[in-house]
């Protein structure tokens, strides 16, 4: 992203609501597909691995989003030629264009802007499209808008807010949680026929926050200097080394939401809940992840993110353990659903700090996220074949004490000389 003065702020008021509110749509829309499955393969007359393909052209379209748009970020266009006078009395804050600076780089507002209208452009396509193939193609089309705005409004609240920043990302991926849970809410009262109109309705609620990227800066704070910043020299571990581990944190972690997400309603029938009750816990374990989000930001602002990353997965292990336990099952989903909930946002700005001149760090973590999402399904389902159901919280504790073992090496590896 393009640099300015760390004192200046990035976000007006109004851009950090429209930026929350951008957060609660884009949650909305990933939660939108599976609610109107029954329709999509009324409409279209496709088999359920043929629906289930819209949320997935979703993902492959956001991960190439993230990518993309990390691309785009400050990409640089003509230099200008600055006097030789001009660069011995240094560059002027704020002036592009100076010292080698380009001077045509698509700026933060372009790229949120793009994004907002390739999302609402593929969202109004998803709903009139005529056949399958096209509605794919723009759910795909919408997915990249949604890793334009994920990976942007991420990347700029995590450098945008000094210390506040860990806490200000707590709140912005609360917003996707409430979103998520609103989402089949609304298919669910207007019924799975009516999808197209909840799509239509969606894109144009993207519309109005354009208006309001007048409040965001087009140029981020640069690199943190000093040694709390140096990102190439920590404790004899190689960037490369603690770039790798942080991915492989953000691809476990997000595999566990999505695994208990997703075999949390089988568990529970498979030890003798009701369905009902099954579904039940499913949306609290849902509505416990929002709700730590917000419960987090506070606490942010007293505590490190290796601590609060820590204890996370420290008590997220534990709760799965607990979840074998057919009478705690419920009540010990809901406990990893509250303390899933900061590791995503909490990571990035400790990543940050940790490899500020990794410029592709950022777009790294956030494209796996997205990978560990799909790849948990059939990773998971494949391990279940051969254990059972009633190992599902076994196999998911697996999973998550290998988060703890990551986040100890992270917090050995990147302490400062």
């Amino acid at each position: 992203m393009a640099s300015a003065q760390p004192d200046v702020p990035i976000f007006s008021p109004a851009a950090v609501v429209a930026s929350c509110v951008g957060f609660l749509l884009i949650g909305a829309l990933q939660a939108l597909y599976g609610p109107a499955i029954p329709a999509f393969r009324e409409k279209f007359g496709l088999t359920p691995s043929g629906a289930g393909l819209g949320l997935s052209a979703h993902f492959v379209g956001g991960v190439a989003g993230v990518l993309l748009f990390d691309r785009l970020y400050g990409r640089p266009g003509h230099v200008s030629k600055v006097p030789s006078s001009a660069r011995k009395a240094g560059p002027v804050p704020g002036v592009a264009g100076q010292a080698g600076l380009p001077t045509h780089a698509l700026g933060n507002r372009q790229i949120l802007g793009a994004s907002y209208l390739l999302m609402a452009v593929g969202a109004a396509g998803f709903a009139l499209a005529p056949n399958w193939p096209a509605a794919l193609a723009m759910a795909l089309l919408a997915g990249l808008g949604f890793g334009g705005i994920d990976y942007g409004l991420n990347q700029l609240f995590a450098v945008g807010f000094g210390h506040r920043s860990t806490a200000m990302l707590n709140i912005l991926n609360a917003h996707f949680g409430i979103g998520a849970i609103l989402g089949p809410a609304l298919i669910g009262a207007v019924g799975s026929a009516h999808y197209p109109a909840v799509f239509l309705g969606f894109a144009l609620a993207n519309l109005p926050l354009l208006l309001c990227l007048r409040g965001v800066r087009d140029r981020a704070p640069g690199p943190q200097s000093g040694p709390e910043a140096d990102g190439g020299r920590v404790l004899g571990r190689s960037l490369g080394s603690v770039l790798a581990v942080f991915v492989a944190l953000y691809v476990l972690h997000v595999g566990i939401e999505a695994g208990v997400g997703g075999w949390e309603p089988t568990h529970l029938e498979t030890v003798g809940y009701g369905a009902g009750a099954a579904a039940t816990a499913t949306s609290v374990y849902w509505l416990m992840m929002t709700v730590g989000r917000f419960l987090v930001a506070p606490i942010a602002l007293r505590f490190s993110a290796q601590t609060i990353i820590t204890v996370s997965c420290a008590g997220m292990t534990v709760c799965l353990l607990l979840a074998s336990i057919p009478a705690l099952a419920p009540y010990a989903y809901a406990g990893v659903g509250l303390f899933i909930a900061p590791i995503f946002p909490t990571g990035l700005p400790w990543l940050h700090r940790a490899a500020p001149r990794a410029r592709r760090a950022g777009a790294l973590v956030i494209a796996a996220s997205m990978v560990g999402g799909v790849a948990a399904g059939p990773a998971l389902g494949k391990a279940i074949e051969e254990a059972g159901i009633r190992a599902v919280p076994l196999l998911l504790c697996g999973v998550s004490a290998l988060c703890l073992a990551a986040t100890l090496w992270l917090i050995r590896s990147t302490r400062t000389r």
